[in-house]
């Protein structure tokens, strides 16, 4: 069974820019030594992308802080993770989940047997969002949330994605 790692949005806006929290500051490490484990061609990198109009977008109206704008630092790749995926493939996304990574990864799955294991932030955003759209797409497809290598908005609201995601059968370690 071909393992892949996906590793959501570690980007410089979420872990010490505007977004940014002193739990995301620490996965870091963590994040690159767990890319390690796992072959360039095996590891997908998701980007949250925003644009110049992003405070008219519904999520914009709903969380007016700017983040990500495609070309800043804060939309970068933070240099340590971005030096451990070299190799990576790297997938800039409008929205918390991924449908071009989930689409990518069920044509994959049609050709060998997949395990997926997501790590990154925000726990409780965009990381249970793909995960739940990995399960919904690939039923049986073990997925697995490494919840030491993820942080969310809050220390709280990081444990209540957790559970949803056991609650979904997306086995959760490290908690």
């Amino acid at each position: 069974m071909r393992k892949i790692l996906v590793v959501i949005d570690m980007q410089n806006d979420f872990i010490d820019g505007s977004l940014g929290t002193k739990e995301a500051q620490q996965i870091v490490p963590r994040v690159v030594e767990k890319m390690k484990e796992y072959d360039p061609w095996n590891l997908y990198l998701t980007r949250d992308t925003h644009y110049e109009n992003y405070l008219d977008t519904q999520e914009g109206r709903n969380l007016p802080v700017e983040h990500c704008i495609e070309g800043t630092h804060g939309w970068q790749l933070n240099d340590a993770v971005a030096k451990a995926a070299e190799k990576a493939t790297v997938i800039d996304k409008p929205t918390f989940g991924s449908n071009r990574l989930a689409g990518i990864l069920m044509t994959e799955r049609a050709q060998e047997a997949l395990e997926i294991e997501l790590v990154g932030l925000c726990t409780d955003i965009c990381v249970v969002s793909n995960a739940l759209l990995f399960k919904a797409a690939m039923p049986e497809a073990p997925i697995t949330v490494d919840a030491s290598c993820c942080a969310g908005v809050t220390p709280e609201s990081h444990r209540h994605a957790l559970e949803t995601m056991k609650m979904c059968q997306i086995k959760v370690v490290n908690d």
